[in-house]
């Protein structure tokens, strides 16, 4: 990083000056209502606490000159200036390569405002050696949000770079056991409070597009996903719109995902979820799982609202699931609520999966999962399937190691193409609240 001495001067009725070193390009503004007088954090508030904009200090950097000059460490420098009240710029137009791991400091009231593009290098050899790991499902990432009063907004896109790792993930699995092909997530916080992510796009995540990790009131408005290849025969996998675990307080609203895997899929021990005006094409729907898959480990999913999404030519609709088999965990789902759910074209509009991950019958059988799924709500879900399950537009099965109650739908009015519609339930506890067959009849 290169750097040259500077002097900042602050008028006081003693006028000082304090000597710091900044990065070449880079630069410190202190707003107007601040000059003349030293600046100790003191910012105007809006209706909700937070400090506006144009009262805190703003700090912007070099952008990257091609795709290989790394800025890291000059960003890094600019959130450290930015703590207690201070602005990253990111500006529009500029491109901001990150081509190295990084620690990024633990942010206090930080608002990063992304009108350029933050972009990460395409080196896997180098991200597969260098990375930030996660034992959950082997997640690995670039770089970890973590702090309190995080905000980052904007017009602009924090891009993965993902096009040579869907070339070289293709025909893997990424649940495989000797999968060692970790591949980055593009967003990932940890240990974070109050986090706002608003206006911005997250462009080809070579893995899961965000991850929520031991994070609490986290919200998403306005923000754009999507994950495109340009090899027919490498498709992105496994880009997840919005998976999270142990969080507490997660909101997504006027959000599009357009992805090849889950739109949303909240994970393990997610409590207090919000979700409103969705828009999802090509997914495998918005999911409440998978949990229940390490051996002993007991997995939550409660207290979720979904209202006004538009699920389109995707797998899957609204979708619970969980896993079976002979080495597998135990949980719960439960006060779980989709209402206004528009579907199209997709293969399962309603699901209930509890032989996730491709369990086949006889192992599910033999072994069934130990999710429990109670008090759970489809309220006016219309549209169509595809037509690849039939005229099963709804299934719910609900496995014999497990109770499944308080299961309800009201207001389905979906189609399949063959002019049937036919609801499967099976070892569901009372009344679903429409006529349904067991899976043998349908």
């Amino acid at each position: 990083m290169r750097v040259f001495s500077c002097l900042l001067v602050v008028t006081t009725a003693i006028t000082s000056a304090v000597a710091f070193d900044i990065p070449e390009g880079a630069s410190i503004s202190v707003p107007w209502r601040h000059k003349g007088r030293p600046y100790f954090g003191w910012n105007l508030k809006d209706k909700w606490g937070n400090s506006v904009e144009e009262d805190r200090h703003k700090i912007t950097i070099r952008a990257s000159e091609d795709d290989t000059d790394d800025i890291s460490a000059d960003f890094v420098w600019a959130l450290e200036q930015a703590q207690n009240g201070g602005l990253v710029h990111l500006e529009e137009g500029k491109t901001y390569v990150i081509g190295k791991k990084i620690d990024l400091p633990v942010l206090n009231d930080v608002y990063i405002k992304l009108d350029g593009t933050l972009k990460f290098t395409d080196d896997i050899e180098y991200w597969q050696k260098n990375y930030f790991y996660y034992p959950f499902q082997k997640s690995i990432t670039f770089m970890v949000w973590s702090g309190q009063d995080i905000r980052i907004y904007g017009k602009g896109t924090m891009d993965g770079n993902g096009q040579a790792w869907y070339d070289g993930f293709a025909g893997r699995e990424i649940l495989d056991a000797d999968n060692t092909y970790y591949r980055p997530i593009l967003f990932l916080t940890d240990n974070a409070t109050n986090v706002d992510v608003e206006g911005i796009t997250f462009l080809n995540s070579p893995c899961w597009t965000t991850f929520l990790v031991r994070t609490k009131d986290v919200s998403f408005d306005n923000v754009y996903i999507e994950a495109f290849s340009t090899n027919a025969s490498a498709l992105p996998k496994n880009t997840d719109g919005f998976d999270s675990l142990n969080v507490d307080g997660l909101t997504v609203t006027n959000t599009r995902v357009n992805v090849g895997d889950d739109c949303f899929s909240p994970k393990p021990n997610t409590t207090n979820i919000y979700v409103e005006n969705l828009w999802c094409n090509g997914t495998h729907g918005v999911s409440m799982g998978s949990i229940g898959q390490y051996p002993g480990v007991l997995d939550y999913i409660s207290n979720a609202y979904m209202k006004n999404i538009t699920l389109l030519n995707g797998q899957n609709g609204a979708r619970l699931k969980a896993w079976a088999g002979p080495q597998v965990g135990y949980g719960y789902i439960s006060n779980i609520t989709y209402e206004n759910i528009y579907i199209e074209n997709t293969d399962a509009p309603i699901v209930l999966d509890q032989c996730y991950f491709n369990i086949n019958e006889t192992t599910c059988a033999a072994y069934p999962s130990n999710v429990n799924i109670t008090d759970v709500k489809f309220i006016n879900v219309t549209g169509s399937s595809s037509g690849k399950e039939g005229g099963v537009v709804a299934d719910l099965t609900c496995s014999p190691g497990a109770t499944c109650s308080g299961i309800m739908l009201e207001g389905i009015d979906l189609t399949s193409p063959n002019g049937t519609s036919e609801i499967v339930c099976n070892n569901i506890q009372g009344d679903i609240g429409v006529p349904c067959v067991s899976g043998a009849d349908a």
